[in-house]
């Protein structure tokens, strides 16, 4: 699993913001720094922001969310690469958006899902509030009631190193802020609204899926799941105290719609669900125990789904050879894929042996060549070899890589490795300090930019982007003088 990057693309923007990549990755944390947060969760209750947001890197599963939203977003009328899908590392079933341009998801959304329309239904959903315009109109709401909501930098926090030799599913963490409520007359007014936009969001959902010819019957198993989650719980609970409607009241207001859809029994794509079960497996076989990883994809099930699991929980807890033995035989099963690849790349970069994980990675590279996160692992591998000799290649490639996947806290770091062995240091330390903005550490980013300023010429394309962070100020929060 591509598990250290972040997930902001380059935008389109005005003419300044493409004078530099830093004033992009600057754009991208204040956006961040200043949403509202709009939850699909369980419990019905706005999304509260305590400590980290970890967040997860999987090129596989993040192709796979795209090729589940696009057709979403073509309905919704909404350019594709102007939304990315962002995975967070938590194990419940939620979603939710922090602006116009980023979906969070839980991985328990598509751990828990057995089909593809289960999780196409949650991004249906999750559209629904951002064409609704539901943030704006969320803020403002939120300045009416002097309640303020943030999602903090989370700008590109690194997120699991999943198979690292502790087992552990995560490692950093991106900033994130508080959600802090007013009392009284006033929470209740605002909750009242968020009720009304979940509502909204719902509906919308119905359509997107039914311009795009899909049945609604995943979405409707996501809102039962909900219900029977919450049966217990809802008979003490104010439902005027809930920023969503009762999941009961949901589920029988949506079914009675969904049922109406021409498309109501069309069968799931066979291609997604086959790409659904591999990527399930394999964050189920990166996040839990390897005892329910056995229990869930046993020795008798031959499946390659099964095989990719056990695949993975051999990298987590077995030698490099035995490791590298269980990817080769998912290779022989399919040669031409490029996760199996990156997998073994993995596995042998993680063990110590970051010469021999060049090759993988190369080869993933040349089946998927546009894909960045094996870029960074390719230049991560040629720096990790200490050959001064790759050096130059692995500048390339991890330029390359930041030009798609600019806010990679590791990308940044390595690059500025490859830089500073060839006594590239001004350079080296701007890349440092976009490393640390991508992390959310402004200061220390700061320092860095203003002591690379000093070495390098005013007005290169190095100069300007240390400039940018030198000259960067965090946007004051909506709400606060």
């Amino acid at each position: 699993m591509g598990s250290f990057r972040s997930t902001d693309r380059n935008r389109p923007g005005s003419p300044a913001m493409h004078a530099s990549p830093a004033r992009k990755l600057l754009r991208a944390g204040a956006a961040l720094a200043m949403a509202g947060v709009l939850a699909l969760t369980p419990m019905g209750t706005a999304a509260q922001a305590q400590g980290g947001i970890p967040l997860v890197r999987d090129a596989e599963a993040e192709a796979l969310m795209r090729d589940y939203a696009g057709p979403i977003f073509d309905a919704a009328g909404i350019a594709r690469q102007q939304v990315d899908i962002v995975l967070v590392n938590r194990n419940d079933f939620n979603a939710f958006v922090a602006d116009a341009r980023r979906i969070f998801i839980n991985i328990g959304v598509i751990t828990d899902a057995e089909t593809p329309g289960e999780v196409i239904g949650v991004l249906a959903h999750e559209t629904g509030h951002i064409t609704g315009n539901h943030l704006v109109r969320l803020r403002q709401a939120l300045a009416n009631a002097q309640i303020i909501a943030v999602i903090g930098a989370v700008l590109g926090a690194g997120a699991i190193a999943a198979g690292s030799s502790s087992g552990s599913s995560g490692i950093s963490q991106g900033g994130a802020g508080a959600l802090t409520a007013g009392a009284g007359l006033a929470q209740r007014s605002l909750l009242a609204y968020r009720r009304g936009e979940e509502s909204i969001a719902d509906r919308a959902a119905l359509t997107f899926l039914q311009k795009t010819r899909q049945s609604a019957r995943g979405m409707l198993k996501t809102f039962a799941r909900f219900a029977d989650q919450t049966l217990f719980s809802a008979q003490y609970t104010d439902p005027y105290a809930q920023s969503h409607p009762m999941p009961r009241e949901r589920l029988t207001q949506l079914e009675t719609v969904a049922r109406q859809s021409p498309y109501w029994d069309a069968p799931e794509d066979p291609q997604l669900q086959a790409r659904h079960d591999m990527v399930r497996a394999k964050l189920i076989a990166f996040t839990a125990h390897p005892n329910t990883v056995a229990r869930d994809y046993p020795r008798s099930d031959s499946s390659l789904p099964a095989e990719y699991a056990r695949a993975v929980v051999t990298m987590r807890t077995r030698s490099r050879r035995e490791a590298v033995e269980a990817i080769d035989k998912l290779i022989r099963r399919q040669p031409d894929n490029p996760y199996f690849h990156e997998l073994k790349g993995q596995a042998l970069l993680e063990s110590g042996n970051p010469k021999a994980a060049i090759a993988p990675f190369r080869q993933a590279l040349s089946l998927r060549p546009r894909e960045a996160q094996f870029q960074i692992w390719l230049g991560f591998a040629l720096v990790a070899a200490n050959d001064n000799a790759l050096l130059p290649e692995a500048e390339r490639i991890l330029k390359a890589g930041l030009q798609v996947d600019e806010n990679s806290p590791i990308g940044h770091s390595q690059l500025a490795i490859a830089l500073g062995r060839q006594g590239k240091t001004a350079e080296a330390d701007v890349a440092t300090a976009r490393g640390l903005m991508a992390r959310g550490d402004f200061e220390a980013a700061k320092r860095y930019a203003a002591r690379a300023q000093k070495n390098l010429k005013r007005g290169t394309p190095a100069w300007l982007q240390a400039d940018d962070i030198v000259s960067y100020k965090p946007p004051k929060l909506p709400g606060r003088s």
